[in-house]
């Protein structure tokens, strides 16, 4: 039999760890003496022990450690599966946060796009052809209005807009869908930040399967954004014959 201090120095813990262990019952000692208040541990203890310890080295919470210390072998199994399958999610999430801020430092850009999923949207909109980005800024309607482009990059002529309407106008409907949104620093022109977005997408293997929508939400101070969303897809792969 081992005091607590002996067992602690043998297997590599703290004296605390053992007590607490003790105190939520994880780990109860052989013995106490009634006198001195000594715990006393034997091998059965310095076994169960070393199976806390390998299963926390596996990934274990102490509070699952608990529930699967004395759990048949299936169950421990299936929670180690779920444990890999949340370990390789994060692994995942990571690396493409990780992927996001390098580019970010490669490509310097104006924006911080996001991608997400929004619900379906309907509008009532009035057509525009335009012949140069230019002639946005005349033709965009005062806020909360919204404008709408049918581009996928920097144009090379005329190109196809349209602008929110209260009036007469066609009705529009966005399915749901997934978009890259994106809100434009004030110190930072629309044009610029939209090309700063379409190159961030062609980089992301992202294509374009809807407008641009130009939105401008107010808040009760009067205050504006200039917000960018464009409906994506992932871009499919292409294989040399």
């Amino acid at each position: 039999m081992w005091r607590i201090g002996q067992l602690a120095r043998m297997v590599g813990v703290s004296e605390r760890t053992l007590r607490h262990y003790d105190k939520i019952g994880l780990l109860t000692p052989a013995a106490v003496d009634r006198t001195t208040g000594y715990c006393w541990y034997g091998v059965a203890e310095l076994s169960r022990l070393e199976r806390i310890r390998g299963l926390q080295r596996l990934g274990l919470p102490l509070r699952q450690v608990a529930d699967l210390l004395d759990a048949p072998e299936t169950q421990l199994r299936q929670a180690l599966a779920e444990i890999v399958t949340s370990i390789r999610h994060d692994i995942a999430t990571l690396a493409a946060t990780a992927a996001h801020a390098e580019d970010h430092l490669a490509t310097p850009m104006s924006i911080l796009p996001q991608q997400t999923a929004v619900g379906p949207r309907r509008l009532r909109i009035r057509h525009l052809r335009l012949n140069h980005p230019a002639e946005l800024a005349t033709v965009c309607p005062a806020p909360p209005a919204a404008l709408l482009t049918w581009l996928h990059g920097q144009p090379t002529g005329g190109f196809a807009a349209a602008v929110t309407t209260d009036s007469d106008g066609e009705q529009l409907s966005l399915p749901a869908r997934t978009v890259v949104r994106a809100v434009v620093p004030p110190s930072t022109g629309v044009v610029r930040a939209g090309q700063d977005l379409f190159g961030w997408l062609r980089r992301h293997r992202l294509a374009i399967t809807g407008p641009t929508v130009e939105d401008h939400p107010i808040d009760a101070d009067g205050a504006h954004a200039i917000v960018l969303e464009v409906s994506v897809r992932p871009r499919q792969h292409t294989h040399a014959a």
